[in-house]
């Protein structure tokens, strides 16, 4: 038996461990990475330490961690052609029954059946990135071609949802004038500041409680400001009063949908990506801004992600990464925790090529 390392989810309420397990081999359809690069996300950790037994099956343990991964084609299994051996490939994450409405326009997210299916994706219920091999479905790989595929583990989730999210939201962002709220700076919010900035000429303002994410979120081309009192009167300042046409929080605690719902204009977008669990009940008719949306979002579809992975090939975006070694691994969920990562952690288990 070949083994390798790889960090397993082993029980809830239990941090990950760092262990020997049998490298895979590819079944019908599948393909063998070597794995390039492991993105590790607030996702991994909420699943691990807040979830319980039977709040979602579909995760259960045992199993690797990692649904944000790029690597290098290693095998082929049966049935799978037109992919060379040693290009870089980015995966698509999700994995749904293949046959309903939503998977057959690559949005598995969305499965129709998905209680009938044994994981939610490559790294949630099924082993993941986060190991110096991965088996995934050839449908699930996108091409990354000459780019960086260290970075690129990224663009799997904390580039994806922001797109699916954004792009849903293009018709209010293609006005003359307009303006989108971006609340949170971590990896995805500064994902989104720059998807924004490459689709649209809309002003986007970034507010976070840290200096050095709105320092970089200013380097992407944002307009800052700082949380706290005031926060609301001075995002509204910005735009002359009116209030931004999109606003995108992607923390999701109480006081941030609080805060994108109260800098809404009227007729505009409100999209609720991070996954806090806030809630609000502070609606009425007249104060409540006429046609505005109220919409959560849930990472994209496999279309989405081939476009994303256009925009970074094509230099429009870049993520803000540190690199973690194998061996490391555990470490890059212990900074994620203490909120000690700027933008990605990834876990590079083969190091640079």
């Amino acid at each position: 038996m070949t083994t390798m390392r790889a960090v397993r989810f082993e029980a809830y309420k239990q941090f990950p461990a760092l262990k020997d397990v049998e490298k895979p081999v590819p079944g019908p359809g599948e393909v063998l990475l070597k794995v390039a690069g492991a993105g590790a996300c607030h996702s991994d950790v909420a699943v691990y330490s807040e979830f319980e037994p039977g709040m979602n099956p579909l995760v259960d343990p045992e199993y690797t961690l990692g649904h944000e991964t790029s690597g290098w084609v290693e095998e082929l299994g049966d049935g799978v052609v037109g992919l060379e051996i040693g290009s870089a490939q980015l995966v698509y994450g999700p994995t749904g029954c293949g046959r309903c409405p939503a998977c057959s326009r690559g949005q598995d997210t969305y499965c129709q059946n998905a209680g009938a299916m044994r994981a939610a994706a490559v790294g949630l219920g099924r082993d993941g990135g986060m190991a110096e091999y991965v088996a995934v479905p050839a449908r699930n790989l996108v091409p990354l071609g000459d780019a960086d595929p260290i970075p690129a583990s990224a663009l799997a989730d904390a580039g994806l949802t922001p797109y699916h999210a954004v792009k849903l939201a293009l018709p209010k962002l293609g006005r003359p004038g307009a303006s989108a709220l971006v609340v949170g700076l971590g990896g995805l919010g500064l994902m989104a500041v720059q998807i924004i900035k490459a689709l649209t000429g809309a002003t986007v303002i970034a507010t976070d409680m840290k200096e050095e994410a709105m320092a970089q979120a200013e380097v992407y081309g944002a307009v800052t400001v700082p949380g706290g009192e005031g926060q609301v009167e001075r995002i509204r300042e910005v735009t002359g009063g009116r209030g931004v046409d999109a606003a995108f929080d992607f923390v999701g605690v109480g006081p941030t949908v609080r805060t994108a719902l109260d800098t809404a204009a009227m007729q505009s977008r409100v999209t609720i990506v991070g996954i806090g669990n806030g809630s609000t009940t502070d609606w009425s008719f007249l104060s409540t801004p006429y046609e505005a949306e109220l919409v959560s979002t849930y990472w994209g579809t496999v279309e989405e992600l081939h476009e994303v992975a256009r925009l970074y090939r094509d230099g429009k975006i870049e993520p803000l990464y540190t690199t973690y070694s194998m061996e490391d691994a555990l470490q890059a969920y212990r900074d994620l925790e203490a909120g000690k990562v700027a933008g990605r952690a990834v876990v590079v288990p083969h190091g640079r090529p």
